[in-house]
């Protein structure tokens, strides 16, 4: 099984092409994959694969030639990933699947269109973020409201005051399960400046990862709830470097880096 290795501010997928959508991964498989000590290593894999090929999004064929079939760390599926997007694009683009300029990535949360030249940062349209309500967590032992925000995938971004480089995040933050009963993305935020925030995130099925794109963008809703804003542009800084992220008035987009680092084969035995 070939594979390429990418990251967008370091949080890294391992990118499996699978032209002819015959490539069966089990959550065992994909969880040795992504194992950083006898795997691979990685936050997740991003299957690429005809998006004809798969019923569950082939009716987003007509707008987007490639389906991003993301799995988490653990092996379990995900709706989205605004970080993986980008090293999709980046991919499909320097195999020669795709021409530079803008086109269309299925995902399970729907048809995210990207921005992206032979080289540099890529930009992604988000969607419109949904707000879900308040809701609470509790970090490191510490009680933390936050805002729930679904970009697809479900977050609860919390502004705190304690310092986020202080927090353990070695385990998973407690959550309303009736609020959140497929789990939840937590992004623990301070705001460090005019329109600036810091942000770290645990992910549900991957742990806490180095950043996070659909989490950066509702961390970006929250904090502009925060100071009685609805649109902007705001750079999140993450432990992996530091992305961008615009709202206007009907849709959000997230800019950042894509960098392919390897490629190789994935032996049987995994």
């Amino acid at each position: 099984m070939r594979f390429v290795k990418g990251h967008g501010t370091e949080n890294d997928f391992v990118i499996i092409p699978d032209p002819e959508g015959r490539l069966e991964l089990s959550p065992e498989t994909v969880a040795a994959i992504c194992d950083r000590r006898t795997g691979i290593g990685g936050d997740g894999v991003l299957r690429v694969v005809p998006t004809a090929r798969c019923p569950e999004v082939a009716d987003q064929a007509g707008e987007a030639e490639w389906f991003m079939d993301y799995r988490n760390a653990d092996g379990s599926l995900a709706e989205m990933c605004g970080n993986g997007v980008r090293v999709f694009a980046r991919y499909l683009v320097d195999a020669g699947l795709a021409a530079p300029g803008e086109f269309g990535v299925a995902t399970r949360a729907g048809v995210r269109r990207v921005r992206i030249a032979a080289e540099g940062d890529v930009t992604v349209d988000m969607g419109r973020p949904r707000v879900l309500g308040e809701s609470r967590t509790a970090v490191d032992g510490r009680e933390y409201q936050g805002l729930g925000v679904s970009m697809g995938n479900p977050h609860l971004a919390c502004l705190i005051e304690d310092p986020v480089a202080g927090l353990d995040l070695s385990r998973p933050p407690r959550f309303d399960a009736a609020v959140f009963p497929d789990g939840v993305n937590v992004e623990l935020f301070n705001l460090t400046g005019d329109h600036r925030v810091t942000m770290r995130v645990y992910e549900r099925g991957s742990g806490e990862t180095r950043s996070c794109g659909t989490g950066a963008v509702a961390t970006a809703v929250a904090a502009a709830r925060a100071v009685g804003e609805e649109t902007g542009t705001w750079a999140v800084r993450v432990p992996g470097g530091v992305v961008t992220v615009t709202l206007d008035a009907t849709t959000s987009w997230l800019t950042g880096p894509a960098v392919l680092v390897a490629s190789g084969e994935i032996p049987a035995v995994l």
